[in-house]
């Protein structure tokens, strides 16, 4: 946020990759807004997005939303005060008559742009403010305001304007409003594309999944096992910040976010403290994984990523101490972590500011379960070891794999794990709610998803394959399946359907891709063992081939498999 424009045009034209595919992104407006290309892609290339910002004719977000619609991301900056030139004056001496029609004419163009961008993955679509322009007594600006956000409320993703307003503070600069149509500056600029940046890491699979605390003068105040009070209640000047971090915890928790504890403290100390202290908001059931000992923060952060399946990259780590929080950053660079602030007042609001780190476009009822799912998953992993083999403990667990065609109840959540899914993904790609939607209804492609349920509960949908259909022959698209599943043979399982699929609808043969990532080497030689051909290979792509008749199946036995209907 301190960088100077001059700073963020050379900084970002080093991030700039020419080997990776860009991910391209279009701003349409009727305001001139033209430097927020190299800000927002400066934002997102700094978190390894390979952004490229496309910034359309001033005033001509019509004919725009058409040229752009192939975009990754569509952003509309649609400027009140732009819908007709003045009217931030005008407006006010409008009899009802002209104001209804300015309202009507602006409504059928925001139909027309939305036509335009319904197959887009994302469009972000700027609320409507008179902010700029406003006074103390509502104004008629105002109320045409508040009409268009009433209209385009349900339609479309909302970017709220007002809040980026108000954390920008010098957001505005009128000199270059009257003399440029440039009404933002900088400083806003800079705001905005970190207000929008959730979006599109959510998009990228790159929303963080666990919140891990350290407990000392973290989660309460004081040190446990020393002499002295442990505060964490709402009633005294100092607990009441405690409580309020715990409870912010607690509404992550509900939104599915894992919650955890790495804290340098007797083991006892801390279980005693969860489960009897009366103002401890963060009981047992609550957190997911709980690393109290006297081993480092970086050993007990990797083990909790191992644990929980899930990359260091989708940890945010909180700890008081200077100590910790740099050693984590310096050996764990991939985990986000914050510390708590030296005016302890600020400590709440930091975690607010972060929140968004979290943020997922799509959410779904697999969200509010996982803790439950986790818990499910420690189960099995405990029963695991009374059993000779890995085998004979598969085959105790009673394994269902319900398998789904093109089932639009679920977009959401298969929208969602396309975007979060990185260990078991052939080709990694991020798909919009939007796209997924536009491959079920096509008639060129099937979207195949399934939930697997045993002897422990049911794991919800965990698995997506996308494909694509021509004349005798299909291409795989895409093939992932949830971490919290591997291990159980349920990707042969959902292959023997598959490939049954394509034999019964006159589909000879099957192409198929591996592109390699950083968390997928373990998949790599997946379509190997499903009897796939290797015709074609580089050091990070590699392309398969099979013909049906040439299928060897697995026909694991202790998986049953069926049709679901829905």
């Amino acid at each position: 946020m301190n960088l100077k424009y001059a700073e963020i045009l050379k900084i970002n034209n080093e991030l700039k990759n020419a080997n990776l595919p860009f991910y391209n992104i279009s701003v349409i407006s009727n305001i001139t807004i033209n430097q927020i290309k190299e800000i927002l892609e400066y934002t997102l290339r700094k978190e390894g997005i390979n952004a490229n910002v496309e910034i359309g004719d001033y005033d001509n977000i019509v004919q725009d939303s058409a040229k752009y619609k192939d975009s990754n991301v569509v952003i509309i900056f649609w400027e009140l005060c732009n819908i007709v030139d003045g009217l931030q004056y005008k407006i006010e001496l409008f009899d009802e008559k002209k104001f209804n029609d300015i309202l009507e004419k602006t409504k059928a163009e925001i139909d027309l742009v939305l036509k335009n961008l319904d197959k887009t993955s994302v469009v972000l679509f700027n609320k409507f403010t008179a902010i700029p322009f406003s006074g103390s007594i509502k104004s008629n600006l105002e109320i045409l305001a508040d009409k268009l956000n009433e209209y385009i409320k349900d339609k479309v993703n909302i970017i709220d304007l007002d809040k980026v307003l108000i954390k920008a503070k010098n957001a505005l600069d009128l000199r270059y409003y009257y003399s440029y149509k440039a009404l933002y500056t900088i400083k806003f600029l800079k705001v905005y594309s970190q207000y929008i940046k959730p979006y599109i890491m959510s998009i990228n699979g790159k929303a963080k999944k666990a919140l891990i605390f350290d407990g000392d003068n973290t989660l309460w105040k004081g040190i446990l096992g020393e002499s002295g009070t442990i505060e964490m209640s709402e009633r005294t000047k100092d607990g009441i910040i405690f409580s309020e971090v715990q409870n912010i915890a607690l509404s992550l928790n509900k939104k599915g976010i894992l919650i955890g504890l790495c804290s340098k403290n007797n083991p006892q100390d801390v279980d005693k403290l969860i489960d009897y202290h009366p103002d401890m908001k963060l009981k047992r059931k609550y957190i997911t994984i709980n690393k109290s000992n006297w081993l480092d923060k970086v050993t007990n952060l990797r083990q909790i990523a191992k644990e929980l399946n899930i990359g260091l990259d989708s940890i945010v780590f909180v700890d008081d101490s200077s100590f910790e929080v740099n050693l984590v950053r310096e050996q764990l660079p991939e985990v986000m972590v914050l510390q708590v602030p030296e005016r302890l007042y600020e400590y709440p609001q930091m975690l607010r500011d972060n929140i968004d780190l979290f943020y997922n476009l799509s959410t779904s009822g697999e969200d509010l379960n996982r803790a439950k799912m986790y818990e499910e998953q420690i189960r099995r992993e405990n029963v695991k070891g009374k059993f000779a083999n890995i085998e004979e403990y598969l085959a105790s667990l009673e394994l269902k794999l319900t398998i789904f065609q093109d089932d639009k109840s679920a977009i959401s959540r298969l929208s969602q794990m396309s975007q979060k899914t990185n260990q078991f993904n052939l080709t990694t790609e991020r798909y919009t709610e939007t796209d997924i939607k536009n491959f079920m209804i096509s008639k060129k492609s099937k979207v195949f998803s399934f939930i697997v349920s045993d002897k422990f509960g049911n794991s919800g949908i965990t698995g997506l394959c996308i494909v694509n259909i021509f004349p005798q022959f299909a291409n795989i698209d895409t093939f992932l399946m949830s971490c919290r599943i591997i291990g159980r043979n349920i990707e042969f399982a959902f292959m023997d359907y598959l490939v049954d699929f394509f034999s019964n609808n006159d589909i000879k043969r099957i192409l198929a891709r591996y592109n390699k990532t950083n968390k997928s080497e373990q998949v790599r030689e997946f379509y190997d063992k499903c009897s796939f051909s290797l015709i074609g290979s580089s050091s990070e792509v590699r392309d398969y081939e099979l013909f049906v008749n040439e299928y060897k199946a697995k026909k694991i036995k202790y998986i049953e498999v069926k049709n679901g209907s829905k």
